[in-house]
């Protein structure tokens, strides 16, 4: 898979200035321009791309200190052999302190919104994104909760950092299910008004089911990420559909076994795109008229209904012709 792009994003090469062991099986990576000059800025939520070796690219999420423009830190659980696709092998069997890797971004669908109250949830290596969150929050003045959840203590990765955040003060439940079972949502849910906003990140059973038991919520009040795609609609109709490409003024037809994003490729437009699988929002495309079938694990239910914009990847058309932004 090769990667292009017409935008101006940042891209670089930066040195692992430092690599930290933070749990069994994850390692934190503290990543540094080479001439020391400043990274671009970004917002608890965001994540940027690491380009690995040949055509891999993988998202990772940035758990650092926003406020921090001299370095980036990200961190890395090591996927069971024969589970996902190799890039978090590499991070932890190639990577090593001094070594250069390209980076791309940061970009942000995950954002933190203004609150004067948040609950939090983490499941395992979806702490990364949440981390930051929990020092804004706190810098905000508001309160907050987290419940985090792994498989057991010595797996679950920076738990010095938290304590230090809680400071004593009861907001933090770690929960290791090898020593209190599944996470008890049912009641850190029930005790959560409505009206606060809940951030959760973790596997996807585990966002499965916080959003099985906040479907009578407000809409909005649920900000998730995943880091697999949802399983796909079993009773979804691919049809063939007419796309345009408005500044590039062509005119092409979607066929039903192929992807807008392979579409546009074929045609020999150049769009930046990553995982393919409708995760890392890389490919998302303003659009101009139609509307989108959305079957990406990225937008909210809100951004899905304002229909602004798609992942090209994954996502087609409801009806017989799109107008994208490309």
């Amino acid at each position: 898979m090769s990667t292009q792009s017409t935008t101006a994003e940042y891209q670089a090469e930066l040195t692992v200035d430092r690599r930290t062991q933070e749990a069994d099986g994850v390692v934190s990576l503290t990543l540094r321009h080479p001439d020391g000059g400043e990274l671009p800025g970004w917002e608890p939520g965001a994540h940027i791309d690491l380009l690995l070796d040949g055509d891999r690219t993988r998202q990772y999420s940035l758990c650092g200190d926003p406020s921090d423009l001299d370095r980036w830190q990200v961190a890395v659980l090591r996927e069971p052999d024969g589970v996902g696709r190799g890039g978090s092998a590499h991070v932890h069997t190639a990577l090593a302190e001094g070594s250069s890797i390209r980076v791309r971004g940061p970009r942000n669908h995950f954002a933190l919104r203004p609150a004067d109250r948040y609950l939090f949830i983490a499941g395992g290596i979806g702490i990364t994104p949440i981390l930051p969150m929990l020092a804004a929050a706190e810098a905000a003045g508001a309160e907050w909760t987290l419940l985090y959840g792994g498989r057991t203590r010595g797996s679950m990765a920076f738990l010095d950092r938290l304590a230090a955040l809680d400071a004593g003060r009861g907001r933090v439940t770690v929960a290791p299910q090898d020593e209190t079972g599944l996470l008890d949502l049912d009641r850190v849910l029930a005790a959560t008004p409505a009206d606060i906003p809940v951030y959760c990140c973790g596997p996807g059973p585990l966002l499965d089911a916080v959003e099985e038991r906040c479907g009578d919520r407000p809409a909005g009040s649920l900000r998730t990420e995943r880091f697999t795609a949802r399983a796909a609609d079993p009773d979804a109709v691919s049809d063939s559909f007419e796309l345009v490409l408005l500044e590039s003024g062509l005119t092409l037809t979607v066929a039903p076994d192929a992807t807008v994003l392979q579409t546009v490729l074929d045609a020999g437009v150049q769009v930046l795109y990553s995982c393919t699988e409708g995760t890392c929002g890389t490919c998302e495309t303003d659009i101009v008229e139609g509307e989108a079938d959305h079957r990406d694990s990225v937008l909210s239910a809100e951004e899905r209904a304002a229909n602004e914009t798609m992942m090209i990847c994954v996502s087609r058309c409801r009806g017989d012709r799109l107008v994208l932004d490309l």
